[in-house]
C-alpha cells in the first residue's frame, strides 16, 4: 500500500490558482495566509496525473466521445459507496455544478419565479438565481445550540405558487451536515406536495467524516426520485476542481425531458477529454488515496478543535460531518462583524471566507479550509491566537 504525504509542502503561487494568486483581487492584499477557496493544497493524486499524461501521449486532442468506461466508473462508485443503483440513461455530463444550477433555473423557471435556499449556505445558491432574474426566498437553518437542522414549519409557510425550485446542499456547505434519511424524506414530501424541484448539490458526498454517511437525496424515496436533479463530481474529493468534471442524475422521465432537452439543445452536455480521463482514474483507482486524505482532514479538524479549546475558548467550531470546510463561531468575542473581519485580516493576517457571504446566520462566523498541510494550520492558529490576545 502506498502511503501519501499530505504534509508535503506544495508552493501553489504562480500556478494561476484563485486561492493564492487572486488574493489581491478579493482581499486587496497579498500578505494573508489563504484558507478560503474550497480546494485543497495537496498534490492532485498521482494516478490522475499519470492518466492525463497517458492521454497527452497521443498527438491529437480532438472531439471526444463519452465512452462506457467513463460512465461505468461513476455508476460503480455511487453504488459501492452510497448504495444507490443509478442507470446510465439517468445521467448527463455538466460543465460544473454552479453552472448546472444556472442551467436548471433557465430550463425550468421563468423570470420572477422563486427559488428557495437554506442559509447559511454556499453563496452561489443565492446569487445565481438572483442574477438570472429569479426571486430568492429564505428557509434558514435552525441552530440547535450544537448544530443545525431544517425548519420545515417555516418552509411550508413561505412556499407559494411562484416557488419552483429548492436548492439543497447535501452534505451542507458551510456547516458540514450529512442530512439524515428522515430529514431528506420529509423534505421530499414537502417538495412533492408543493410541486417543487429539488436541486441536490452533492459535490461533498465522498467526504463524509468520523463514521458519518452520505445519503443521496434521490435515493430515499419515490417522492424524492420524482422531484430531484442530483449533481455530483469528483472535483472536491480528488482535488481536480480546475478540470471541471461534473454530472447530473435525473431518474424521473418528465424531469429528464424538461432539463436534458435544454442541455442538449444548448450543447452543454458534451464532456471534455480530460474531464472523462480524470473522472475515470479517480473513481477506479482513488479509494486508498481518499481514505488517507480523509484521515488527514479529520486530524486537522481535531487539531483546530483542540487548539481553540485550550488557547482561544471563546472561538468555537461546528465539527463537520463531511468536507474539509469548518464553520467557526466568533460571536463570544463580542465584536461587530466588521471589526471581526478587520481583526482576522489586519491582525491575524488570515484569508478566510466571511460568514456573512453565506447569508442569514453567517454573521460572527467564518469558513475555514483545513484541506492543507498541518504546519499551515499550526501557523494559522498561532496567528489567530496572537491577534485575539491583543484584545485582552
Amino acid at each position: 500500500m502506498k502511503i501519501y504525504d499530505f504534509n508535503k509542502p506544495v508552493d501553489r503561487r504562480g500556478s494561476h490558482c484563485v486561492k493564492y494568486d487572486a488574493l489581491n483581487n478579493f482581499f486587496g492584499r497579498e500578505d494573508l495566509l489563504p484558507l478560503w477557496v474550497a480546494d485543497m493544497d495537496f498534490e492532485t493524486p498521482d494516478f490522475i496525473i499519470e492518466a492525463m499524461h497517458r492521454r497527452l501521449d497521443h498527438a491529437v486532442l480532438g472531439y471526444a466521445t463519452q465512452y462506457d468506461g467513463y460512465w461505468n466508473s461513476i455508476i460503480s462508485w455511487i453504488e459501492s459507496h452510497h448504495g444507490w443503483k443509478v442507470k446510465r440513461e439517468w445521467m448527463r455530463y455538466i460543465p460544473g455544478i454552479v453552472k448546472g444550477i444556472g442551467m436548471v433555473i433557465n430550463a425550468l423557471t421563468e423570470k420572477g419565479d422563486k427559488v428557495i435556499i437554506q442559509p447559511p449556505v454556499y453563496h452561489p445558491f443565492h446569487h445565481v438565481p438572483e442574477q438570472n432574474g429569479r426571486e430568492v426566498v429564505m428557509n434558514p437553518l435552525r441552530f440547535t445550540g450544537e448544530g443545525y437542522e431544517m425548519d420545515f414549519e417555516q418552509l411550508e409557510q413561505i412556499i407559494d405558487p411562484k416557488c419552483k425550485i429548492l436548492i439543497l446542499a447535501n452534505p451542507h456547505n458551510p456547516v458540514g451536515i450529512t442530512w439524515s434519511r428522515e430529514t431528506l424524506c420529509r423534505l421530499a414530501e414537502i417538495a412533492v406536495k408543493h410541486n417543487l424541484v429539488v436541486i441536490s448539490d452533492e459535490i461533498h458526498c465522498d467526504m463524509a467524516l468520523y463514521g458519518n454517511k452520505h445519503i443521496p437525496f434521490a435515493s430515499v424515496s419515490e417522492a424524492a426520485a420524482s422531484c430531484s436533479i442530483t449533481f455530483g463530481a469528483p472535483s472536491k474529493t480528488f482535488n481536480i476542481a480546475g478540470i471541471v468534471s461534473s454530472y447530473a442524475i435525473v431518474s424521473d422521465p418528465t424531469l429528464q425531458e424538461r432539463f436534458y432537452s435544454w442541455l442538449s439543445a444548448n450543447e452543454m452536455d458534451m464532456a471534455t477529454i480530460f474531464a472523462m480521463t480524470a473522472t475515470e482514474a479517480a473513481f477506479t483507482q482513488g479509494e486508498e488515496w481518499r481514505q488517507q486524505m480523509l484521515r488527514h482532514i479529520e486530524g486537522n479538524i481535531d487539531y483546530v478543535e483542540t487548539f481553540l479549546k485550550e488557547n482561544i475558548p471563546a472561538v468555537k467550531i461546528i465539527k463537520p460531518q463531511a468536507s474539509f470546510l469548518v464553520w467557526m463561531d466568533f460571536s463570544a468575542l463580542g465584536l461587530e462583524h466588521s471589526a471581526l473581519i478587520k481583526l482576522l485580516e489586519d491582525e491575524a493576517h488570515l484569508a478566510l471566507n466571511d460568514g456573512a457571504m453565506f447569508g442569514i446566520g453567517g454573521e460572527q462566523h467564518t469558513r475555514l479550509n483545513v484541506g492543507t498541510q498541518r504546519q499551515v494550520l499550526e501557523q494559522a492558529m498561532t496567528q489567530l491566537k496572537q491577534a485575539i490576545d491583543k484584545l485582552k
